[in-house]
C-alpha cells in the first residue's frame, strides 16, 4: 500500500505574490512531493498550501517551507482578518494511506524539533501531537495572537515544546501538530456586516458563547470562569468576518470532523440562522482542498430533499453538490482541482475511460491484456449499474412507498459497488503487467535469480488478489440484488434478473483467474486459504443467484 501524509502548512502572507511562489519553490523542489493546492486570501494576509507524498519526503518540504516563510515574512509588519501567531503559523501532518496517526505525531516532533533547533523559532504542539491537554486546541495557543506572544512566552506555562522562550519579532511562534482532515469551510452571506456573521458563529460553533445576565454581564462559575453555552455543531469551529475581495461577510468555519458535521449540514444550520436573522446565504467556498465523500454525501442530502434516491453516479452528486452548496459564488469550484481524490489521481491510460467499442476491440486483440479479469469486473459493474437503475425506479414510485428507504440505500451501495468493480477492471490489467514485469527481470546470476523469483511470487499473489476482491464485491452485489428482485418496481423485474445473472459471470470470471493465478505458486498455504475462500464464494453468489431468479420468475408469472 503507497504511504501518502498530506501536510497543509498555513503562511501569514496572501499578498505578495514573490513570497508566496518563493515558498510554493520550496515545495515543489523536493523530490517525491506533490503541492496540490495554493490558497491565497488577501483580506487575511494568509495562504494555505497543502501537498502530499511519502512521509520523509513530505517532512522535508514541510521544513524548507517553514525556513523560507522565516526569511521572508516579517511578522511585525503584518495585518489581516485570520487569527495568526507567526510567519509559518500553522503546520499540520495528515495520514491519508498507510500511514498512522501516531507516525503523523512523530513526524510533529521531528519537524518542531528541527525548526527549533535550526531556525531559532518557538515551536508549539497541538491537536494528536499535543504535551498538554490545554495545548490540544489551536484556538488556546493562538489566544492573544502574535500581538500578545512576547507576554504568553514570559508565562512559564507556555514554555515552547521546542526552540527558544524568546520573542522573535519576525517570525513569532510556529504551531505544528497531526490531525485527521480538517475541511476549512466558509459560507457567504449577503450582508457586509461582520457581527451579524459573528452571532451566527457563537451560536453554531461546537464552543458556543458565553452566558451572559439581563444586564449582559458573562456569568461566571465558582472559580471565576465564563459559564458558556454550547453550540449547535459538535467539532466545529467558527468566526464571523468581512472579506473585502468578496464583498461580503462569511461565517468561516474549520470543520474538524466532517464525520461529525459534514459541510451540508453546516451550511444548512447557517442558512436557518441567517433566515431568523434576516439574512440570505448566497453560497460557500472551500478553502484549500476537500476529500471527494462529504462532497459525495451532500449530493445524496440535496437529493433526498427533493424525494429522489442517492443513488447516483459520482459525478452527477459532485455536479449537485457544487450546485447546492454555491461552491462558485466567490471564486471558480473546479472539481478537477478541489477534490483530494481527483488532484492525487495519477494521469493514467484507463481501460475504463475507452470508448466501449474501442475496449471490446482491445480484448478481441492478440494480446493478454485486458483479459478475463477486466472483462469479469467490467460484467460486475454492469450488474451494479442496473441495481441501481432498478432501485432507482423504485424510490418515488407510487405504490412502493414501503420500499423507498431500502431501496435508496441499495441504490447508493450499487453505484459504490459499480465504482470499485469499474477501477478493477484497471487493476486486473495492471497486476498482470506487473508479473509480466517480475518476469523479464534478469536472471544472469544466483543473486538475480533469486530477486526474480521472489518478484515473481509477489507478482502473482497481488494478480490473485485481484480477482478475489472482485468476487467479494460480487458476493456484495447479489445481497443487495435479492431486495431489488423481491420488492423493486416490477416494470423493471426482467433487469434484476439480468444484473443477477452479469454478478455471476463476474463471480465465475474472477474465480477462474484466482484459480490460475494460484496454480504456480511456492506459498501452497497462502494459495489454497484463498482457493477456498474463492470457491466458498462462488457457491454463497450461485445459491444467491438462482434464488433470485426464482423470485423474478414468480413475480413475472404472477397474475393480478
Amino acid at each position: 500500500m503507497e504511504r501518502i501524509v498530506e501536510c497543509v502548512p498555513n503562511f501569514s502572507e496572501g499578498r505578495n505574490q514573490a513570497i508566496i511562489e518563493a515558498i510554493a519553490k520550496a515545495i515543489r523542489e523536493v523530490d517525491g512531493v506533490m503541492l496540490l493546492d495554493i490558497d491565497a486570501g488577501k483580506a487575511t494576509n494568509r495562504t494555505v498550501y497543502t501537498f502530499v507524498g511519502e512521509p520523509e519526503p513530505v517532512l522535508e518540504a514541510a521544513f524548507r517551507a517553514i525556513r523560507t516563510a522565516a526569511e521572508l515574512i516579517d511578522m511585525s509588519q503584518h495585518k489581516g482578518e485570520h487569527p495568526r501567531i507567526g510567519a509559518a503559523d500553522v503546520c499540520p501532518f495528515v495520514p491519508l494511506a498507510g500511514v498512522s496517526m501516531e507516525e503523523c505525531v512523530r513526524l510533529a516532533h521531528l519537524l518542531a524539533r528541527r525548526v527549533g533547533e535550526e531556525l531559532g523559532i518557538p515551536v508549539y504542539l497541538y491537536e494528536e501531537a499535543a504535551t498538554r491537554p490545554e495545548r490540544k486546541s489551536l484556538a488556546e495557543i493562538r489566544r492573544g495572537e502574535y500581538e500578545g506572544l512576547r507576554e504568553k512566552l514570559q508565562d512559564p506555562q507556555w514554555r515552547p515544546d521546542y526552540g527558544p522562550a524568546e520573542f522573535n519579532p519576525k517570525t513569532g511562534a510556529t504551531v505544528i501538530g497531526a490531525r485527521e482532515f480538517l475541511i476549512a469551510y466558509n459560507v457567504n452571506l449577503n450582508t457586509r456586516d461582520k457581527r451579524l456573521a459573528h452571532e451566527i458563529a457563537l451560536t453554531l460553533r461546537e464552543t458556543g458563547r458565553a452566558k451572559r445576565d439581563a444586564q449582559g454581564n458573562i456569568l461566571r462559575d465558582e472559580t471565576g470562569n465564563p459559564i458558556r453555552e454550547p453550540g449547535r455543531l459538535r467539532a466545529v469551529r467558527a468566526v464571523g468576518w468581512y472579506i473585502e475581495e468578496y464583498g461580503c461577510a462569511q461565517v468561516s468555519m474549520n470543520l474538524m470532523n466532517w464525520r461529525i458535521t459534514p459541510p451540508h449540514v453546516a451550511f444548512e444550520e447557517v442558512c436557518r440562522e441567517a433566515e431568523r436573522l434576516g439574512l440570505r446565504v448566497t453560497g460557500s467556498e472551500v478553502v484549500g482542498l476537500i476529500p471527494l465523500e462529504p462532497v459525495l454525501e451532500a449530493g445524496r442530502h440535496f437529493l433526498r430533499k427533493q424525494g429522489k434516491s442517492a443513488g447516483a453516479p459520482e459525478a452527477e452528486l459532485v455536479r449537485l453538490a457544487v450546485r447546492s452548496l454555491g461552491l462558485n459564488d466567490v471564486a471558480p469550484f473546479d472539481p478537477s482541482q478541489k477534490i483530494l481524490e481527483y488532484r492525487i489521481r495519477k494521469p493514467e491510460n484507463l481501460l475504463r475511460s475507452r470508448p466501449l467499442d474501442r475496449f471490446v476491440d482491445l480484448v478481441s486483440m492478440d494480446s493478454p491484456t485486458p483479459g478475463g479479469g477486466s472483462v469479469a469486473a467490467l460484467a460486475g459493474a454492469l450488474a451494479g449499474a442496473l441495481g441501481a437503475m432498478v432501485a432507482n425506479l423504485t424510490v418515488g414510485k407510487k405504490g412502493y412507498e414501503p420500499y423507498w428507504s431500502q431501496m435508496d440505500s441499495v441504490a447508493v451501495e450499487a453505484q459504490r459497488l459499480k465504482d470499485r468493480l469499474l477501477r478493477s477492471v484497471d487493476d486486473d490489467t495492471q497486476a498482470f503487467e506487473r508479473v509480466m514485469s517480475a518476469y523479464g527481470l534478469p536472471k544472469g546470476t544466483e543473486e538475480e535469480k533469486a530477486r526474480r523469483e521472489g518478484a515473481i511470487e509477489e507478482a502473482m499473489k497481488g494478480a490473485a488478489l485481484v480477482p478475489l476482491r472482485v468476487l467479494r464485491d460480487a458476493a456484495e452485489l447479489v445481497r443487495i440484488l435479492a431486495p431489488v428482485a423481491r420488492f423493486g418496481n416490477s416494470s423493471a423485474v426482467s433487469d434484476a434478473g439480468v444484473a443477477a445473472s452479469m454478478a455471476l459471470a463476474c463471480a465465475q470470471g474472477a474465480y477462474w483467474n484466482v484459480a490460475i493465478n494460484l496454480t504456480n505458486l511456492r506459498d501452497k498455504d497462502w494459495a489454497c486459504e484463498r482457493e477456498q475462500e474463492a470457491a466458498q464464494l462462488l457457491e454463497q453468489i450461485r445459491a444467491a443467484h438462482d434464488e433470485i431468479q426464482s423470485v423474478i420468475r414468480e413475480r413475472l408469472t404472477r397474475t393480478d
